[in-house]
């Protein structure tokens, strides 16, 4: 036997209080089952396209069948995931006529790449032909594959946290924290919007928001300096994108914000001054307390 403070580390409990897991040596498992039943509805719920042709969104997810879960052996995790699923959408023309599809995804799992997962899109029976299919199957299926990506990119940072515990020396053998952190920004956007939202926090990463009205692209990102993006209002042309630039400024314990918005249609200017002061400065002022004066 081996003496007291000796022997394989792998084993040696003593120095944490409750003895789980030690240098995460020992298997671990956490269903993520329901967390992923709902993030995959947030996700797909929030999906809209439109063009001259109309407008599309999905409306329902009628099958989600599946399951996902996390392993921990030795410090590395394990991702199973595996899911069959079936959406309904609506298209609205121009002229107001309202056309029904489905969407079905028969095979959601960790054995194929994001580009990989088959999206087929269709109408419902009986419905006319409808140049807004092509809309779904192009525009709609891309923002799809993009929620697919989300998701899986989610399951791997927010859902892992605190899945690997310090080792004796108190060292992680795998950093979780700062992408978690990054994950839960989606949910800080909905929480001062009041609207689904689906966004990536990094530079070349999509957003969706306020219940799908406003989209577009982060192409600089710099903590504490400044965020540039390509943001769009989804009654604007088709394709059209104005840029905005937050950059921040530290004042001696306050930070002053500037906006500047370039490309802004010159229609659409006050009412998107409007919004970014209700939705974004009011919104974020309201629900989290910043910001003493706005515009």
């Amino acid at each position: 036997m081996a003496k007291w403070g000796e022997g394989d580390p792998r084993w040696i409990v003593e120095e944490r209080a409750d003895a789980t897991n030690v240098n995460n040596w020992h298997w671990t498992e956490r269903d993520a089952s329901n967390w992923s039943t709902d993030k995959l509805k947030t996700l797909f719920l929030a999906v809209r396209v439109q063009n001259e042709e109309g407008k599309c969104e999905v409306t329902e997810v009628s099958k989600l069948d599946g399951e996902a879960s996390i392993n921990n052996r030795k410090g590395k995790l394990i991702f199973f995931y595996e899911w069959s699923i079936k959406l309904n959408w609506t298209g609205t023309s121009k002229s107001g006529v309202q056309y029904k599809g489905h969407v079905e995804i028969p095979n959601l799992s960790d054995e194929n790449s994001v580009e990989e997962v088959e999206i087929s899109v269709s109408l419902a029976k009986d419905e006319p032909d409808t140049n807004l299919v092509a809309l779904m199957k192009e525009e709609g299926v891309k923002l799809l594959r993009e929620a697919v990506g989300i998701y899986i990119s989610t399951l791997k940072t927010e859902f892992t946290q605190g899945m690997i515990l310090p080792t004796m020396n108190g060292e992680s053998v795998e950093s979780t924290r700062q992408p978690a952190l990054k994950a839960e920004k989606w949910k800080l956007v909905q929480a001062f919007t009041h609207a689904p939202a689906v966004l990536e926090a990094d530079k070349g990463g999509k957003f969706h928001m306020v219940d799908g009205n406003v989209s577009g692209e982060f192409t600089d990102l710099v903590p504490e300096k400044h965020i540039v993006m390509k943001w769009r209002f989804k009654s604007w042309p088709e394709g059209h994108f104005a840029t905005i630039t937050l950059t921040f400024i530290d004042k001696s314990g306050e930070t002053e914000l500037h906006m500047e918005g370039r490309g802004i249609p010159a229609p659409e200017e006050e009412r998107t001054r409007q919004g970014w002061q209700r939705y974004y400065f009011e919104g974020i002022k309201q629900t989290f307390g910043y910001g003493a004066r706005l515009f």
